[in-house]
């Protein structure tokens, strides 16, 4: 199992309530192909390099967590079509 981190922009226009569905839709998807979620960091909303979709901030969260190899890209191509996730990357964390 390797050490993954996914990084998402959730819309900010939204209410807490459904960003917080977002944020659980996603961990959802990370233990539904075999993740276990080792932290969850709210970042907070921040102002975006660029306008995206004409929205000039967004809601950053961190999720870490441990994986197949094949469980990133699932996971990207579920998050790709979520509503109000205006960004994602999931990179995978080197031990040193």
């Amino acid at each position: 199992m390797n050490k993954y981190e996914l990084c998402l922009v959730v819309n900010a226009k939204i209410e807490d309530d459904e960003r917080a569905a977002v944020v659980d839709k996603c961990k959802a998807l990370v233990e539904r192909f075999g993740g276990t979620i080792a932290e969850v960091e709210d970042a907070g909303k921040k102002k975006l390099a660029y306008d995206i979709q004409h929205m000039h901030e967004g809601f950053y969260y961190f999720v870490r967590f441990d994986a197949e190899t094949t469980a990133p890209a699932e996971i990207e191509n579920r998050i790709r079509i979520m509503d109000n996730v205006l960004r994602f990357l999931v990179v995978r964390i080197d031990e040193q």
